[in-house]
């Protein structure tokens, strides 16, 4: 290593007078290098294990899968009578006046009732979101709706789950439509 000459060191000298520590401990002298023997280097890290080529072993699922989720399995001619408002509600469950508790309890009920008499169609009136600027936040029931369906004891007889035709609610209620009985 070689040395400065005057005008390196004082060139260096101006710009470490410029910098600013990074902690808080007082700066001190540069350390000097120290000399190490052959038995001080660090030793080389130990060599990565290889994984084998190929891809993973799959996994085998050690539970049934879980049902489908609401939402997904309509064909398009009913998508096409629900955007239209052609379908009827063959059940209406309204939840305005319930808390988070007795909005679900009403639905569970409600959702066995249905399924018990053979309905295909159930409007649920949830309440329209609230408008605002943030912080403002949705109804709570509203925010819910969707988790609760999904893992409802109900959901295997829950077909799809749809916005509302503006008739029965619009953004302000959803159409249940459960599966045929088979």
């Amino acid at each position: 290593m070689r040395a400065l000459d005057p005008e390196e060191k004082e060139l260096w000298a101006k710009v470490t007078a410029t910098i600013r520590p990074l902690s808080r401990d007082p700066i001190g002298s540069a350390p000097e290098p120290l000399a190490l023997s052959v038995d001080d280097r660090p030793k080389p890290p130990a060599p990565l294990e290889r994984k084998p080529k190929g891809p993973p072993p799959r996994a085998r699922p050690t539970t049934a899968p879980p049902p489908p989720r609401p939402g997904t399995t309509l064909d398009g001619s009913w998508d096409k009578r629900l955007t239209k408002g052609a379908v009827e509600p063959d059940r209406i469950l309204d939840l305005h006046g319930h808390n988070l508790d007795t909005a679900w309890s009403a639905i569970d009920q409600g959702l066995e009732r249905a399924i018990a008499d053979g309905d295909r169609v159930l409007l649920l009136i949830t309440g329209h979101a609230r408008s605002g600027e943030p912080p403002v936040q949705r109804g709570r029931i509203r925010a819910a709706v969707h988790d609760w369906l999904a893992h409802s004891r109900h959901a295997r007889h829950i077909a799809a789950v749809r916005g509302a035709h503006p008739r029965h609610g619009g953004g302000g209620s959803l159409y249940l439509i459960l599966r045929r009985r088979g």
